[in-house]
Formats: structure tokens, C-alpha cells, sequence
């Protein structure tokens, strides 16, 4: 799938800088830069997503453990 992405000059001479001291192409920089953007969101909505299924769980059951319960769970 071909895309085009607008930049402006600034970025594009950042980015063509940081390609030339890593030794990589431009395009190389942006795909790492989209890749790097979408795996940390797609990390962040998963987080997300669990925190709001504990706090449905939470809201059903009404079970959790206190601070110090975990705390002794984790050293036990």
C-alpha cells in the first residue's frame, strides 16, 4: 500500500539529518518512528482495556485485595 506523508521542511531536514548519522535511508527513520508510535499506543489501549475490564469485574464482584495484601502475595 503506497501513502504519502506531508511533512515540513524543518522535519524533513531532521529527519534526513538523523538518517544520515544513523546510516539509514529517510523513509527507513519514518517507518521505524510509525512502527515505534504504533506498537506503544497499541500497548497503551491493551493497558487500557484490562484496567477497564478489572474495574467492571470489581464493580460485579466486589472482590480486590488491599496494598499490603499484594504485597505479601508478591514476597510469598
Amino acid at each position: 500500500m503506497a501513502t504519502s506523508l506531508k511533512i515540513d521542511d524543518e522535519m524533513k531536514g531532521r529527519i534526513q539529518a538523523l538518517a544520515q548519522q544513523r546510516d539509514r535511508s529517510p523513509h527507513w527513520i519514518m517507518r521505524e518512528a510509525i512502527r515505534q508510535y504504533v506498537d506503544r499506543e497499541e500497548a497503551r489501549e491493551g493497558f487500557r482495556r484490562e484496567a477497564l475490564d478489572a474495574w467492571t469485574a470489581y464493580c460485579e464482584t466486589g472482590r480486590h485485595l488491599t496494598a499490603d495484601e499484594t504485597v505479601a502475595w508478591l514476597e510469598g
